[in-house]
């Protein structure tokens, strides 16, 4: 082969490597840069968590006298836990109770509703059906503080402030849900399942818990989580609706705490504040981590279908 042949080659099989190797230089940039930018969402999202951990073993001194982001000198954790669960007659575990009474009857309620009747939107053809859906994309852009007032005023009407049904009964109601699975439902479930089911004799409600929850079983899930994380974290309609501390959930019973604790002449308890608001975020997050496996093995069980 002549010189100029063999330089020909060359230069093509240079030029042949070259963009191969500028995407892949460009894919591990990108890759660093990602692994950075997620590293640094991670940390801004645990550091939180981490500084409630931190300070929750420290003592009332303690507080005052170490740095925030690491532990002191005297473990206090269980001590500080059992102070929590004793102050003021042991009301915080009236609150606790009623925060999971909130949960389980509000937000269970409200997803079995939502799912109810986003089923029934997306697969029973009525008259007014479009205008039921234009009004759930209204309700969807009302903020819940906007509510709140008139809420207390019908509920202040109806003799049902400063009860459990004040707390309850708007937590059944989720817009958000029912349109989350009403789009679902129009496209997971099949029409053809259901006539056939229809042919073998199945009412409508052995159709709806026999085949059609199981196929909305990851819709199901997803607005279980929001809902719950939702009720467990309201604060603002209990605050207004509630004036017995009998009835106040965890955030309104550990807000009223820290307000106490910051008048001036009271018994400052930050140790047993911030104790408490680690107790009041561990059980929401296993939940949250319980439910995330139903919801990827559902949407994975949806994909292979």
């Amino acid at each position: 082969m002549s010189k100029e042949g063999s330089a020909a080659g060359s230069r093509i099989r240079r030029n042949a490597a070259r963009p191969s190797g500028q995407p892949a230089a460009r894919r591990t940039r990108t890759s660093i840069t990602l692994m950075i930018v997620m590293t640094l969402m991670l940390l801004y999202s645990l550091g939180p968590m981490f500084w409630l951990l931190v300070n929750s073993t420290k003592t009332k001194q303690d507080l005052y006298d170490t740095s925030g982001l690491w532990f002191g000198p005297t473990f206090s954790l269980f001590g500080n836990i059992a102070d929590v669960f004793a102050h003021d007659d042991g009301v915080f575990l009236r609150w606790f109770l009623n925060t999971v009474l909130y949960v389980v009857v509000g937000a269970g309620g409200a997803t079995l509703l939502a799912t109810l009747a986003g089923y029934g939107l997306a697969k029973y053809r009525f008259p007014g059906r479009r205008a039921v859906f234009a009004i759930v994309l209204g309700t969807l852009a009302i903020p819940a503080s906007v509510l709140a007032v008139p809420q207390f005023l019908l509920f202040s009407k109806l003799g049902l402030t400063n009860t459990p049904a004040a707390v309850i009964i708007p937590s059944l109601v989720s817009a958000f849900g029912l349109y989350l699975v009403w789009v679902y439902a129009a496209e997971a479930i099949p029409d053809e399942i259901l006539e056939a089911a229809r042919l073998d004799g199945a009412g409508e409600m052995r159709i709806f818990f026999s085949i059609s929850l199981r196929q909305l079983a990851p819709a199901f899930i997803t607005v279980l989580m929001f809902a719950v994380v939702a009720t467990w974290n309201n604060y603002f309609l209990p605050l207004i609706m509630l004036s017995s501390p009998e009835w106040y959930p965890l955030t309104v019973g550990l807000s009223q705490w820290a307000s106490a604790s910051a008048s001036v002449g009271a018994d400052p308890i930050p140790h047993l504040v911030i104790t408490g608001s680690l107790l009041t975020v561990l059980p929401i997050s296993a939940a949250f981590l319980y439910l995330q496996r139903y919801w990827q093995s559902g949407l994975a069980a949806g994909s292979v279908k």
